[in-house]
């Protein structure tokens, strides 16, 4: 009886240890169009508002997203954390599953982020394939894999 104890309470250590770990930080730096560390390169687009983004994916998008980097995670917390280097407007993040997989992965958005400032969005993730972009800063649609 006092082994079975030992296991349960053993368990319990391990979760609220596991419960207790802080969640992982990715770093994203926004600038006009893109985020610099899913594409390698920061192109320095100039952009006064979104609708400048939106004519520049136009043109440039598909070429960008065949050379962008495809983040590979392990399933567990992560906090994004989403740099406005220099846009001139307010920014946003939107993480969610891609295709049908939207409906059932997790997701996190929002926006505020002000020029020059940062903001948070905690997420766990589970396996899966996601996609992240700035629908206010109109960005690709990047790739991320989670083991």
């Amino acid at each position: 009886m006092h082994v079975w104890i030992l296991a349960v309470m053993g368990l319990w250590l391990w979760a609220s240890e596991q419960a207790l770990a802080e969640p992982v930080v990715i770093e994203f730096t926004q600038t006009a169009c893109q985020f610099v560390e899913a594409e390698s390169k920061d192109y320095a687009f100039q952009s006064k508002q979104a609708a400048d983004c939106t004519a520049i994916n136009e043109r440039t998008q598909d070429k960008r997203l065949a050379l962008s980097e495809v983040l590979h995670l392990d399933a567990g917390s992560y906090v994004f954390r989403i740099h406005n280097r220099n846009v001139p407007y307010v920014l946003g993040f939107w993480l969610r599953g891609q295709g049908l997989s939207r409906l059932i992965l997790p997701s996190v958005s929002g926006g505020n982020i002000q020029t020059g400032a940062f903001k948070d969005y905690a997420i766990t993730l589970t396996k899966g394939e996601y996609l992240y972009s700035c629908p206010l800063n109109p960005t690709p649609d990047y790739r991320l894999l989670v083991n």
